[in-house]
């Protein structure tokens, strides 16, 4: 059976209104009419009451009565009919529009009536209460139907009530009015039911544009779904409205944002950095910001209905550790082709020294070995190499050196150099050293030849302090150089750097152009460096005869001569669980 469509709410509110009106101008009208009516009765009553007491003090009429109630016989019809009685009562009613003007004695008996045959009969309504000096005003049926009467004392010299004057009105007489009064009464009522349509319509359209013409059954739905999806996910969901108003903001994005209670306030004041407001304002439809220690992946969408722009929406996913796992993995990489290089020159060192030991030239295959064991197995094109002599760095710089000069850049070891201890934390040494010597190599290729990357490593007690410098443009004034956090660590740690130059207030540009990077390896290198107590630095823009240099320091990750790095727990770096 096919389902019953429901009413839309609109309409039904329509309806209701429409009903509520018609039911109030019905209650009023009746209201009126009801009021009209006893007003017209009670017009008719006081007009009535005014023609009889003024007949009633009439002296020729008084003098009428009187002499005609001492009259102990009843007088007769056809001498009443040319009385005086009945020309005053016809002139009257005529004159009045009366329905009736009626005059008796102290016995009842008509002295005057509208129909000549019943005059010198007793009325036929009571009369007492008249005898007894009251005026009577009523509604009451006689021999000439239903009307509004009034009856007042006909009284004597000395005040005695001798008669009564009955002035009567037709029923139909006092509500002659009540037609045209009922048409005006019907036009102002459709004239206001036209209005109340008029206005239900003006509502209806007004409530589907504010809703979009979702009913308020879909309402309650979109919210209950709303809040489900809002508060069940990890994304952050941030919706702006066309007038750049916040108006969704749920947990996810609060926290990522690092902001509260923003819905209701306008985007520019919830103090967001300019590139994150630029991706939520939709600026950028898919675009990556950093913000404080985390990477953000933006995705922005318009939002439109019936082509009519309702704003933008957000949608923040964390993509730190994605990062953060991309940057390892390029670590192991470097790392993987600097074992194979490795592997293939050892191998083939190995083959020279087993020829000379099968030529029997014994002496010159000790003094290969002995070179060999020297220099290390695979003589990598970096000059200054042989001032490291910790083999991770050796092997790592070594791979880096051969990436850098696929590009025509040379990479080299500073003079100043001096690492005794051994290096451990490889992934974490490689992260932070490899993103700064991949924007140096960057940032030298886009300058003037001859290109050059300098790197210098650095011990103080179990901190490793590297330097990173380039023949770049440095960073043009694009970022603040330096920073007060990281000239502090300089200072206070005793890195053995040069920190003369200030940082911003982050220690690293966050966007840093397309010379040093795209933003997001400096400040994940930097969050690395300060997860043990360290921390990465900005120490010169550039200047005329270098680019930019960048320094970090990494706690807890060399160990003295001869030892094993110190563990975590024992420098009081966090263990990896904590991270």
């Amino acid at each position: 059976m096919p389902r019953r469509r429901r009413m839309r709410f609109a309409t039904r509110t329509l309806l209701l209104q429409f009903a509520t009106v018609v039911l109030v101008v019905a209650l009023c009208t009746g209201v009126y009419l009801i009021l009209a009516a006893q007003q017209l009765r009670a017009e008719a009553e006081s007009s009535a009451l005014g023609i009889a007491r003024t007949l009633a003090e009439d002296p020729e009429i008084r003098t009428a009565v009187v002499t005609a109630s001492d009259d102990p016989g009843t007088p007769r019809a056809e001498e009443l009919r040319d009385g005086s009685l009945q020309r005053i009562a016809t002139a009257t009613a005529a004159r009045t529009g009366a329905l009736f003007v009626v005059i008796a004695d102290d016995h009842g008996i008509r002295l005057a009536h509208p129909d000549p045959a019943r005059l010198g009969e007793e009325v036929s309504t009571p009369f007492q209460r008249v005898l007894a000096g009251h005026e009577v005003v009523e509604w009451d049926t006689g021999t000439l139907g239903e009307s509004a009467r009034a009856k007042v004392p006909v009284r004597d010299a000395a005040g005695t009530p001798v008669g009564e004057v009955s002035v009567g009105f037709a029923r139909a007489g006092v509500f002659d009015d009540l037609p045209p009064l009922l048409a005006v009464i019907g036009l102002a009522a459709a004239g206001s039911l036209l209005l109340a349509g008029i206005g239900a319509l003006l509502l209806r359209r007004r409530w589907e544009r504010l809703t979009l013409g979702v009913q308020p059954e879909e309402l309650v739905a979109l919210v209950q779904n709303q809040t489900a999806v809002l508060n069940g996910v990890d994304d952050g969901v941030l919706a702006i409205d066309a007038e750049g108003t916040v108006r969704v903001c749920n947990a996810a994005a609060e926290r990522l944002l690092t902001v509260r209670q923003a819905v209701g306030r306008p985007l520019a004041g919830i103090g967001l950095p300019d590139a994150v407001r630029e991706a939520v304002s939709g600026g950028r439809a898919l675009s990556e910001a950093v913000l404080g220690d985390r990477v953000l992946y933006l995705d922005t969408r318009p939002v439109e209905r019936d082509g009519r722009p309702l704003g933008t929406v957000a949608v923040i996913r964390d993509r730190t550790e994605l990062v953060a796992l991309s940057e390892r993995l390029e670590t192991v990489r470097t790392m993987t082709a600097a074992l194979r290089v490795q592997r293939h020159e050892f191998a083939n060192r190995i083959h020279v020294a087993a020829g000379l030991l099968d030529a029997a030239r014994v002496q010159e295959a000790r003094d290969f070995l002995a070179e060999l064991a020297e220099r290390g197995s695979v003589d990598f094109p970096v000059p200054g190499i042989a001032r490291l002599r910790d083999p991770f760095l050796r092997s790592f710089l070594g791979a880096k050196a051969l990436e850098a000069s696929e590009r025509g850049v040379t990479l080299r070891i500073a003079e100043d150099t001096q690492l005794l201890g051994a290096v451990g934390e490889a992934e974490d040494v490689a992260a932070v050293l490899g993103n700064l010597v991949d924007n140096a190599v960057g940032a030298a290729v886009a300058g003037v030849a001859p290109r050059w990357v300098e790197v210098g490593a650095f011990d103080d007690r179990d901190a490793l302090v590297v330097t990173v410098a380039d023949s770049g443009a440095g960073l043009d004034g694009r970022t603040q150089a330096g920073s007060e956090a990281g000239s502090e660590a300089g200072s206070a740690d005793g890195n053995g750097a040069d920190t003369a130059g200030s940082a911003d207030a982050d220690g690293v540009p966050d966007e840093a152009g397309p010379v040093h990077g795209h933003g997001l390896g400096l400040p994940l290198s930097r969050e690395i460096a300060r997860r043990g107590g360290g921390d990465l630095w900005v120490i010169d823009r550039g200047g005329d005869d270098h680019g930019a240099v960048f320094a970090a320091r990494l706690v807890g990750v060399v160990a003295a001569p001869g030892t094993a790095p110190h563990d975590r727990a024992e420098t009081g770096r966090p263990q990896e669980e904590d991270r």
